[in-house]
């Protein structure tokens, strides 16, 4: 489903903002920045004699209230078991999700920090030290209205919706005989996997949504949590194509997971499956928001004949790996 470019969302002036934000009792000094953000809109506004705010206007139709509270409701969980995560700020009347006109926002906290060295093994055991305390708190209970991370959403319907409207018709049929096979392969890595458990998990767990601070990862923006394998909020933290390199940064993270809670390694069948099924999303999403003017501006380079033909020899090499031997811990 597209949004309509004509929507308030793509009509969000300044003003606006302040005024959402001074709905909720703040008193704005007038300074406003626009974050790096494109499947929501986030702003940074300056407040009077106090620090600034970060506010978050949702995508109309993309999540329900129901989702979005189940969201801020887990950050909740985390925060008050002092898990270093953003929360967002609640008001007098408890209340984290806020309306102003047309639009939805949540208020956040400034939280300053720099993105993690993946390269490092402190690091990378202090994450997964963080992480096996989150995914302590995701087990507790599922999601019942967010999300699960299936085969089907992220893998068939992202390629049904490219093979029909998106490929060039000169690599449609190269792109759905790879797409088929791709996916018998990652349904073949799941059955492997066996009946592994799903858990509330972040769901988007890479360096940029991690801010290092005072020798602490503290993770924000779980606007894609999800009901999923604990994996998926492992996988991203493993850089680079050297798999000795690899298998050392999987223990190091395992090592830290281990701490708080049980890695199962029947997982690991899952690490390259995960990888092309977020290939394939990825560039559904594009597709999904092409009419929203600032993904065309943004992202020039997509839906183009040369990123078409280079999504494809990405997709052969990831169907090598698929075939791989899966990382062990040693």
């Amino acid at each position: 489903m597209t949004d309509n470019p004509s929507q308030p969302f793509y009509q969000l002036m300044p003003d606006t903002v302040i005024d959402a934000v001074e709905s909720q009792g703040y008193l704005s000094d007038g300074r406003i920045l626009a974050l790096n953000s494109y499947e929501n809109r986030v702003y940074q506004v300056g407040i009077e004699e106090s620090q600034p705010l970060i506010a978050k206007f949702y995508r109309p139709r993309r999540w329900s209230d129901e989702q979005i509270l189940e969201e801020h409701a887990f950050c909740f969980e985390m925060a008050e078991q002092e898990l270093p995560v953003v929360a967002p700020l609640r008001n007098e009347a408890g209340e984290s999700l806020f309306n102003f006109g047309d639009y939805r926002f949540a208020l956040y906290r400034r939280h300053g920090g720099r993105a993690p060295e993946l390269s490092d093994p402190d690091h990378l055991y202090q994450l997964g030290h963080t992480l096996g305390r989150i995914h302590l708190i995701g087990a507790v209970r599922d999601f019942k209205y967010r999300p699960r991370l299936d085969i089907q959403s992220y893998g068939h319907d992202s390629v049904e919706l490219i093979a029909r409207d998106f490929i060039p018709a000169s690599l449609r049929e190269a792109y759905v005989s790879l797409t088929a096979d791709l996916l018998r392969e990652v349904e073949a890595a799941f059955k492997r996997a066996g009946n592994v458990r799903y858990i509330r998990a972040h769901g988007d767990c890479h360096g940029g949504n991690i801010l290092w601070r005072d020798d602490t990862p503290n993770f924000v923006d779980f606007d894609d949590a999800c009901m999923a394998p604990a994996i998926q909020d492992l996988w991203m933290l493993l850089t680079g194509d050297d798999r000795n390199e690899l298998q050392l940064q999987l223990c190091e993270v395992i090592e830290g997971y281990n701490e708080f809670a049980e890695f199962d390694p029947r997982e690991l069948h899952l690490v390259e499956a995960l990888r092309c099924l977020r290939m394939l999303h990825y560039s559904a999403w594009l597709a999904r928001r092409w009419e929203d003017p600032a993904f065309p501006h943004n992202f020039s380079w997509f839906n183009t004949e040369r990123y078409w033909g280079e999504h494809l020899l990405q997709l052969r090499e990831q169907f090598a790996k698929l075939r791989e031997p899966v990382l062990e811990l040693l």
